[in-house]
This record gives structure tokens, C-alpha cells and sequence, in this order.
């Protein structure tokens, strides 16, 4: 497993860009922190004043809890000067190239935000929102430059998690699609383009059916939502950190994810079937899974690779080894079952 490079550094060949960022809470400050980590200029806008007031001290404050912990190049008073904060919407998307919206998750305040900055700015700006869930046809279908508008849903917080949804509507053109990877690309996000629209994207369904069936489990007194977030913080989350959940049933059962679809698969079809979701695997979806998780391992042989996931993770357990988590409830807190 490659450790990815420092926040600040960024390919020599990166041109200079100024994003505006519309929207000052949790997200945007974020935003902020990649976009100007990476050599981008940032002009924000906030409407609610009290959130304007901070937003850049916040900024600063993450940025520098990052450079103390060396996983950022340049000093903080090198990087803070690309961030401002405007006093109007206007004054933010002014020169900007590219627009990152990043306001509450209603969809009403979206679709008239998106129709001031198709009203604001040119037709070669991108328009992107941070939304989690709601598909941008809904907010921008019936505006004059809708091609240029779409999702770029990020894993959160991204100055850690560097990976972000890119989801173009069936009007959304091609041009729109390669600004918004490139930018990612060049800020140290890996882009994930999603072939259609979908309520949710990929990220939060993925989060949101582990929440269903961990509620459920709490609900029916089989275990304790302490020790729910422990499963997943030792185990599943310690696993994926290095290879996903298709790599993970490969590399688990001798034979890969054919022969762990055979023997697994009807299990959780059954489970599927106990919580009212009957959509088992099909074989065609298997192969088509199998041949391309085969494609990208790097060795020839099943042994191989499971070898490399484990010193993988033996070098992951090594960096982890003194890490005192302070979120992580001691067991003897745990709660009661329902």
C-alpha cells in the first residue's frame, strides 16, 4: 500500500485556478482546505454571517493541525493568502473558473442558488455541488447552461478521505465531466465517475446498507451499537482500508469471488429475503466482477496476492500500533441491548 504524497504538493505542471466555494459550514471549509493545499486560489461566500466570520480561522486551524502532523508541504501562511471570503455571491464566482457549492441539502435552496450562478457566470464555468443525495437534474434541468452542471460528492472529511463522487446528469456535458476529474485529479482527489444518475450516488447507498443492517441488529437485541462501530473499526474497516469489499471476497476464499458467491451468495440471499430485499447475485454480475477485480491484482496467482494484502496490512497494523484512539469506547462502556 503507497502512502499518497503531502497535501501541498501538486504536479508542476498544475495551472493556476480559482474556485469559488458557496457555502462556509463543515463541507466548505474542507473544500477550502484541499482546493488551497494544492496552489488553488479560493473565493468563498457564506450567507449566514456568523459562519462568514469564522470560516477562515477554521480553515486555518485545520490547515494547521495538518502541517504539525506533516502531512502538509508548505508553511499555513504560504497557503492561507489563496483563501478569501466575499461579501456577496457575486464578488465569489468573479474570475472564478470553477464553482463548488456546498449549501444545506434542500433542494429548494439549491435550485435557486444554481440559477444565480447560471444567471452570474460564464458558460465555461462549471457548476458543481457537494450535495449527498439529491441527483442534479432535480436543481438544474430547466437552466439555460445546464451542461455544465453536476455532482462532486465528496467522502468526508476530504483532506483525509481523497476520493469524491463525480456525477453527471444525462444533460451534463463531456467537457463538464473531464473539468471536474482533472481539477479532482490535480487536488489529490481520485475521482469516481458514475455512469448514471442515482439517488444517494454509490458512497452513501454503500454507508447507508451497512446503517440498515446495523440498526436492525440493535433493534433485535443481537448486539450493542458499541459494539456495532467496534466491528467495523477493528475488522471491516481496518480491511478496507487496504482493498474494498469485491478484493476482500477474492482474496478470502480460495477460488476468489466465483467460488465465494457460491458458497456465500445464497446466505445473503437469505438474509436479503429476512429484511424484505429479495435481489440475489446473478451469475452474469459475478463474472463480470470477477474478471475485473482479476484484472487489476498484481500477481498471477491466488497465493500471490493474498501474500501482498497481508503485508499490506501488516505495514498498515505497524503505523496504527501506537495510535491511542480517543472515539473508540473502552469495552467495559459499552451499552446495554435494547
Amino acid at each position: 500500500m503507497t502512502s499518497p504524497p503531502p497535501l501541498g504538493s501538486s504536479p508542476a505542471t498544475h495551472a493556476t485556478e480559482t474556485v469559488a466555494i458557496i457555502g462556509a459550514g463543515s463541507i466548505g471549509i474542507a473544500w477550502a482546505v484541499v482546493f488551497a493545499s494544492a496552489g488553488v486560489r479560493v473565493q468563498m461566500f457564506e450567507t449566514h454571517e456568523g459562519a462568514r466570520l469564522i470560516a477562515l480561522s477554521e480553515v486555518e486551524s485545520m490547515l494547521t493541525d495538518l502541517f504539525e502532523a506533516g502531512l502538509l508541504e508548505e508553511p499555513v501562511d504560504q497557503v492561507m493568502p489563496r483563501v478569501t471570503m466575499s461579501e456577496t455571491l457575486e464578488a465569489a464566482v468573479e474570475h472564478a473558473d470553477f464553482v463548488q457549492e456546498c449549501v444545506v441539502e434542500d433542494l429548494d435552496v439549491k435550485r435557486g442558488l444554481f440559477a444565480e450562478l447560471d444567471r452570474l457566470t460564464d458558460r465555461s464555468v462549471v457548476l458543481a455541488s457537494s450535495t449527498s443525495t439529491i441527483i442534479a437534474s432535480l436543481f438544474a434541468e430547466d437552466l439555460p447552461g445546464r451542461e455544465r452542471c453536476l455532482v462532486v460528492h465528496p467522502a468526508n472529511p476530504p483532506y483525509f478521505l481523497r476520493v469524491a463522487e463525480v456525477v453527471p446528469a444525462p444533460f451534463t456535458s463531456t467537457a463538464a465531466v473531464a473539468a471536474a476529474t482533472d481539477l479532482l485529479t490535480r487536488v489529490r482527489i481520485t475521482p469516481v465517475v458514475l455512469h448514471r444518475e442515482i439517488e444517494g450516488f454509490v458512497f452513501n447507498r454503500l454507508q447507508g446498507a451497512v446503517l440498515r443492517e446495523a440498526y436492525c441488529l440493535v433493534r433485535d437485541g443481537v448486539i450493542t451499537p458499541n459494539d456495532v462501530d467496534t466491528l467495523v473499526r477493528e475488522g471491516l474497516g481496518l480491511r478496507w482500508a487496504v482493498i474494498g469489499p469485491f478484493t476482500t471476497s477474492e482474496l478470502n476464499t480460495r477460488g476468489g469471488i466465483r467460488r465465494h458467491a457460491e458458497v456465500i451468495g445464497p446466505v445473503y440471499a437469505r438474509i436479503g429475503i429476512e429484511r424484505g430485499t429479495d435481489d440475489p447475485w446473478t451469475g452474469e454480475t459475478i463474472e463480470h466482477v470477477a474478471g475485473q477485480i482479476e484484472r487489476r491484482l498484481p500477481h498471477a496467482t491466488w497465493e500471490e496476492n493474498v501474500r501482498e494484502r497481508d503485508r499490506a496490512m501488516i505495514r498498515l497494523a505497524s503505523l496504527l500500533q501506537h495510535f491511542e484512539n480517543p472515539l473508540a469506547a473502552p469495552s467495559h462502556a459499552a451499552a446495554s441491548p435494547l
